[in-house]
């Protein structure tokens, strides 16, 4: 018997969630990609910096939302300052500089996400409903609290 036929319901039921979630974050970049010329990287970077008061944070604050490595961050953000969505400025009381989200970066965030919003509603929100939608939510929440403290127990050994 190969392990194949050794899963179980609870196995079958992970692997079809990864295969979903798979398949919707690749179909949503491409669309993202195709609509907005956006990667899905830069959306990430452009919606956190249009949450934050200033249009402009720390780049170490931005590394924690983002939980990215410094390294992948610095290419990230010398990419979007090429093409103009981003500027880095000086920091007055920090030893690293800030994240400026510029008017092109804006821009193209407040097109990308009527864009990426209808998509979601779309493939997930919708063929949800509000009933699976509220327990897939409190699932997540679960999940999200269990890897929390998992966290806090590697951190602390």
């Amino acid at each position: 018997m190969g392990w194949e036929q050794e899963l179980g319901e609870a196995d079958r039921m992970w692997r079809t969630y990864i295969e979903m979630a798979k398949h919707l974050n690749s179909h949503l970049q491409q669309h993202l990609q195709r609509e907005c010329d956006l990667s899905a990287a830069d959306f990430e970077v452009l919606v956190r910096l249009t949450e934050s008061e200033r249009r402009e944070m720390p780049v170490a604050e931005v590394a924690a939302a983002t939980q990215w490595e410094k390294s992948r961050l610095s290419h990230q953000l010398t990419r979007m300052a090429q093409r103009g969505l981003v500027e880095r400025v000086d920091s007055h009381d920090r030893r690293y500089p800030d994240v400026r989200l510029t008017d092109k970066g804006y821009a193209a965030i407040n097109k990308a996400v009527p864009e990426h919003t209808e998509m979601v509603h779309a493939l997930f929100i919708d063929v949800l409903g509000p009933e699976r939608l509220a327990g897939f939510a409190q699932a997540c929440a679960d999940v999200l609290r269990a890897l929390d403290e998992h966290r806090e127990r590697d951190c602390s050994l």
